[in-house]
């Protein structure tokens, strides 16, 4: 990836519970980051085909078989957030990958060409939101959902930024489902969910909370999305985050506390 800060990114608070017994609720930015690398790398379930592929704002892993990502992950910073790039209007074939899907594939098909990394997400530069637009970063998405819960979540992502300084997502279609529909010529598989992990390793001490979503109406919103991201880990077979200490590891991947991240505010 191109981008100037990177994904390997971590703060010294992340170390805080199993040196210094942090704890308490009310997350604050520490002053003095200590970086990790790779938070941004998952290690993708055994047996999926994967490419891959580095743009400026986003990783990208692509299974060629699906034509579609198996994860998206992306950091997103307060400042980010504040971007004022306008948003792209074609999608785009990366021919640099193989069994990219075509923007064709979609027409008519009844599923939105739906982002795993928003669009909104990259309008800090021109070449990440044009790269967002990649075919390689798009699934076929229900027009219920991809207007509806999803949407919702990257707007509460983006606040989620605001508050915490960054967090880092990763998003994607559950391909451990049993997936039997596909579209267009090239034969894009439909998958029956999605998944979305968001860790907020600025917060002190960190946090974690994860969301499933059918490919249609979910039902109850977010609120009823809501898992630990042990939970999806579970359902999908990836593994995230694992360069975190163990027992910082378990502890943001193990709670799913939906009220209090939705009682979040940007910080003034």
């Amino acid at each position: 990836m191109k981008k100037k800060i990177m994904f390997a990114f971590a703060l010294l608070c992340v170390f805080c519970r199993s040196i210094a017994g942090c704890s308490g609720d009310n997350p604050e930015q520490s002053a003095a980051p200590e970086h990790i690398a790779g938070l941004e790398k998952v290690i993708t379930a055994a047996g999926l085909p994967e490419q891959i592929v580095g743009y400026e704002g986003m990783l990208v892993s692509f299974n060629k078989d699906a034509h579609v990502p198996n994860w998206v992950a992306w950091e997103l910073t307060a400042d980010e957030v504040a971007g004022t790039v306008p948003r792209a209007k074609d999608f785009l074939v990366d021919n640099s990958v193989e069994g990219c899907a075509l923007p064709k594939d979609y027409s008519y098909s009844g599923y939105d060409r739906g982002h795993m990394a928003p669009a909104g997400d990259m309008n800090w530069s021109e070449t990440a939101m044009q790269q967002s637009f990649y075919m390689t970063n798009i699934c076929p998405q229900n027009n219920d959902l991809n207007s509806g819960a999803w949407m919702r979540l990257e707007e509460k992502c983006r606040t989620w930024a605001l508050a915490d300084s960054a967090i880092m997502i990763v998003a994607g279609p559950v391909l451990s489902d049993e997936l039997t529909e596909t579209i267009g010529d090239t034969g894009v598989a439909v998958p029956r969910r999605f998944f979305k992990v968001i860790l907020s390793p600025y917060a002190n001490p960190p946090r974690g909370i994860a969301f499933i979503m059918d490919n249609g109406k979910v039902s109850g919103g977010m609120q009823a999305a809501s898992v630990t991201i042990d939970e999806v880990e579970r359902i999908t077979g990836h593994d995230f985050f694992s360069v975190l200490p163990d027992d910082v590891e378990a502890q943001v991947e193990s709670e799913c506390r939906f009220h209090y991240w939705s009682t979040l505010k940007p910080k003034k």
